[in-house]
């Protein structure tokens, strides 16, 4: 993990949505909570600036944070957001803390990378659908990658690429394999080209 995340947040009695919209018009602030572990869920509020911008880097969704609550740090990862529906509005956020010693299951995003050189697309002139953007793993904190790397350099037309063709990073297994096989899913699929001929054309639903 390449960077480290910050966060200092209050700790708050005021509950309700009445309480949490003041926050938010009066103060500023972002209602929170934190849960998990061996403690008690505590109510917070953070500065809904700071919070945004700690949001615009992707690597904060997927990321230990140290969030500090009356001086005291805590190890945590973001687990929900709720956003304004038309407004670039934050209105609640999800921590849940973890432990060094315990493994946790978050989501971590899929990079796709040689996409337009890939055979698929430069020789074939197929096209990369993808499936799945982000995949929930199981793995100890000091583990957690910030993403996963998907190299679509040798994929060709009419090719699937299957979370268990994914090479995951050393001490990370995926929570849907940990199912058995048959959550094995797709992650990314390599169409081939449209309109290849005139009956391609007419039949594509069937091809």
């Amino acid at each position: 993990m390449s960077e480290d995340f910050v966060l200092d947040a209050q700790a708050r009695d005021d509950l309700g949505k009445g309480a949490s919209r003041r926050l938010r018009r009066l103060e500023g602030l972002v209602p929170g909570i934190v849960y998990g572990g061996s403690k008690n869920p505590v109510n917070i509020s953070i500065n809904h600036k700071d919070l945004v911008k700690h949001l615009e880097n992707e690597a904060f969704y997927s990321h230990i944070i140290s969030l500090n609550i009356a001086g005291k740090a805590e190890d945590v990862i973001l687990k929900d957001l709720q956003r304004h529906p038309s407004k670039a509005q934050v209105l609640h956020a999800d921590f849940l803390r973890v432990s060094k010693s315990t493994k946790l299951h978050t989501s971590v995003p899929l990079h796709f990378i040689n996409e337009a050189s890939s055979k698929g697309v430069k020789l074939q002139g197929g096209k990369v659908v993808h499936n799945l953007v982000q995949l929930e793993v199981s793995c100890l904190p000091a583990n957690l990658p910030e993403f996963i790397e998907v190299d679509l350099a040798e994929m060709e037309v009419g090719q699937i690429l299957h979370i268990s063709d994914l090479k995951l990073p050393k001490g990370v297994t995926s929570v849907a394999l940990s199912h058995g096989a048959d959550h094995d899913l797709a992650v990314v699929t390599m169409l081939k080209p449209k309109g290849g001929s005139d009956e391609e054309a007419e039949g594509g639903a069937t091809a």
